[in-house]
């Protein structure tokens, strides 16, 4: 693996000259000869996986998403067939003459032992995490003793990509889960040294346990859900609690919408921290990695900084498939080039991005790596409501996320769609569902919903409706569910 201080820096075309060569390899070595379902996925497209020399070739092939992850009543454990599965006989058939010396060259030398050691080492699952969607079933993703020094290295990058310290304090604050936020997080701090005190967030020791533990701590950074992090600020700053410690704060495991880091800075001064950078992050399960913003002076959103030695990102039209230009805005496409166990290969992440990849140097910190819009919203919160008898109108939930937390006076909120009288076939509802910062009144709050809505996303709720803080934590589950629910489905099924 080439290093990272001088891949950050490299010429475009040379990153994308290795990342082709890099592609020949895995698909020669790794994914053809060991994944069962690429293997039948490159044979039912008539491709060879000779023909696949740079990244460009990577149209040749179908893309795969995560419904050919799920259970089906033939194959109820699907996801086995991802999992690279090498035997003898498909490495000697895969592996080139020099890497198989070398496997040789260790039986004679350490004994047969050492080599179904290493061969257990790269591919053999020894960790797991789930998928986390809120609309599919989950689905286990296996690492290897590979995969598991590549989520290490990946952490790694995070934190000089953020220009974190490494005498740091970190706490963070997401859920104790078999999900990729939290272990990514644990990996980092191993990579850079840092103290890290991982509290598990409010289901284990509440908002009043992990503020007691960031004071103790004097942590110099906070990572966590944007959600849960804003309340718990906001928790901090009317107990008048004195959290100047704080240096950086990183969000990660959903959108940052783009008043959310004002909003939060303001909190952060209430509490005594000033001048504290604040961070998007970017990472799904199935990639078993995640990227990040670079700091700026104000925060800004600067889209996410990849690894183009460790995956290549495309963009596609969703409803097509085609590959689309630079900056275009579309679904993101993922292919790893160092996976070892769970696999995916050119996978629809179902992750919709405006203002697409770019590969322009950075303007705030001049690495040339790729990097993606932090304008990113999940394919599955788009919702076709039927706000005519006639005709469907397609909304972006978290579109309408990005308005609601934008908003000042807007302390927490929910969305619930209904039907018009529960009746399966008649016109869908949309109630907005909201708890306002103390002085703000409900008529004028009301209203600027409608209006932001109406002029934004053609759409007007059927009704706003208020909750006391308290009443709404609980309705959202903010310290009781793993995820807070902010969109509520109350439709009845036909």
């Amino acid at each position: 693996m080439i290093g990272w201080q001088r891949l950050q820096r490299m010429p475009r075309a040379e990153q994308r000259a290795l990342q082709g060569h890099l592609l020949q390899q895995y698909v020669r070595e790794q994914l053809y000869p060991f994944s069962p379902f690429y293997r039948a996925l490159f044979d039912r497209a008539g491709v060879r996986p000779e023909q696949i020399r740079s990244v460009d070739d990577l149209q040749r092939l179908p893309l795969s998403s995560k419904r050919d992850l799920l259970p089906t009543a033939e194959d109820p454990q699907r996801f086995k067939q991802f999992v690279l599965q090498p035997d003898a006989a498909s490495i000697k058939r895969a592996w080139p003459l020099g890497r198989k010396l070398g496997l040789l060259w260790q039986k004679w030398t350490q004994g047969a032992p050492a080599v179904k050691a290493r061969i257990r080492d790269e591919y053999a699952p020894c960790f797991m995490t789930f998928t986390t969607g809120r609309s599919a079933e989950p689905v286990p993703f296996f690492y290897s003793p590979h995969d598991l020094r590549n989520l290490r290295e990946t952490g790694g990058r995070l934190i000089e990509v953020m220009g974190l310290e490494p005498d740091y304090r970190v706490a963070n604050i997401f859920p104790y889960a078999p999900h990729l936020a939290f272990w990514q997080v644990f990996f980092a701090g191993q990579a850079a040294g840092m103290m890290v005190l991982s509290t598990g967030g409010g289901k284990v020791m509440g908002s009043s346990g992990d503020l007691r533990a960031m004071s103790r701590l004097k942590a110099d950074a906070l990572i966590g859900v944007p959600g849960y992090v804003y309340h718990l600020l906001r928790r901090a700053a009317a107990e008048r609690m004195d959290l100047s410690s704080l240096r950086c704060v990183v969000l990660g495991a959903e959108r940052v919408p783009p008043g959310m880091k004002d909003k939060l800075q303001l909190l952060l001064g209430e509490v005594g921290a000033r001048n504290v950078r604040i961070f998007g992050t970017y990472g799904f399960t199935e990639a078993r990695m995640a990227f990040a913003e670079c700091p700026t002076k104000d925060n800004a959103y600067t889209g996410y900084h990849l690894y183009p030695d460790l995956a290549i990102f495309e963009v596609v039209d969703p409803r097509t498939g085609e590959v689309l230009p630079e900056g275009s805005d579309g679904e993101l496409v993922f292919t790893p080039l160092h996976a070892r166990a769970s696999t995916v290969f050119r996978y629809r992440t179902g992750d919709l991005v405006r203002g697409g990849l770019r590969w322009e140097p950075c303007p705030h910190c001049g690495r040339t790596v790729p990097r993606i819009s932090s304008d990113l919203t999940r394919e599955s919160s788009l919702k076709d409501l039927q706000l005519l008898k006639v005709k469907g109108t397609l909304v972006n939930l978290e579109d309408c996320a990005m308005l609601l937390g934008s908003m000042p006076e807007v302390e927490e909120w929910q969305i619930e769609l209904r039907k018009k009288d529960d009746d399966p076939l008649e016109v869908d509802e949309m109630t907005v569902h909201l708890a306002l910062r103390e002085g703000s009144a409900n008529d004028t709050a009301a209203a600027r919903v409608r209006e932001l809505f109406h002029t934004r996303l053609e759409i007007t709720p059927n009704r706003v409706e208020f909750l006391g803080l308290e009443p709404m934590l609980r309705k959202i589950g903010m310290e009781t569910e793993m995820k807070e629910k902010r969109f509520v489905d109350s439709r009845p099924k036909a």
